[in-house]
């Protein structure tokens, strides 16, 4: 019976319901929201230092590699994109941690993150070594602002493709890559590698749907309300 009222509550309750299950995607939010009012309210001086402290470039990967991935997931350069980051947070990644859970969708998103920074930075350091870039620009590109979410993001809006039905499966497959795919192959930058590359893993982390427990529609709660 306390089960049942339970799940009656939840029922009449979505947006409690909706929090308890994505407490990772807004735990981050609200760090991302604090984060953000920190660059808003610092002079220019500290926002330039903050963000080249935190981000995942060249010269903080070689400082200190483990701190400057983990922390750089946490800052937007542009406080004012906040609102956008939102809404994206709870159409992708509150949709995929309520499917899979927080742990699934955590490891998606870790993962992610993790391998397109490193790869995209290798890109850079390559480029360096070849002297495919100028030698202004060099310096400055082992120190460029490589901070944000938008890796996670890639990697949650791969692992949904295979959350939706046919057919519309396959037109979200197609529009996803075509928005991560054209800026790579028309010339994109190196976040623009790193964007393909987190898309790619969150297809590679099909393994991590299996066994998901469908959720019951209401209606079927209800039939189980009124037979006990």
């Amino acid at each position: 019976m306390t089960t049942l009222l339970h799940r009656g509550t939840e029922r009449s309750r979505p947006v409690r319901s909706w929090l308890r299950s994505t407490p990772g995607t807004h735990i981050w939010l609200l760090i991302i929201a604090i984060t953000s009012l920190v660059i808003q309210l610092s002079t220019q001086g500290l926002e330039r230092f903050l963000l080249h402290r935190n981000s995942s470039n060249i010269h903080e990967l070689t400082r200190h590699p483990v701190q400057s991935l983990f922390t750089s997931a946490f800052w937007i350069e542009n406080p004012s994109s906040l609102l956008l980051y939102l809404v994206l947070f709870e159409v992708v990644h509150g949709t995929v941690e309520r499917w899979l859970g927080t742990l699934r969708w955590l490891c998606t998103v870790v993962v992610g993150h993790v391998v397109a920074t490193l790869i995209s930075q290798e890109y850079v350091l390559w480029s360096i070594q070849n002297q495919h870039l100028p030698k202004r620009l060099a310096h400055a590109m082992s120190h460029v602002v490589d901070i944000g979410v938008s890796y996670g993001l890639a990697a949650s809006a791969g692992i949904l493709v295979y959350r939706l039905p046919y057919p519309w499966r396959w037109l979200y497959l197609v529009g996803v890559v075509a928005f991560f795919g054209i800026p790579l192959a028309t010339g994109g930058t190196f976040t623009d590698l790193g964007h393909v590359t987190a898309l790619l893993i969150g297809f590679a982390c099909y393994p991590l749907t299996r066994g998901v427990p469908t959720r019951k529609p209401v209606a079927a709660n209800d039939r189980a309300g009124h037979s006990g």
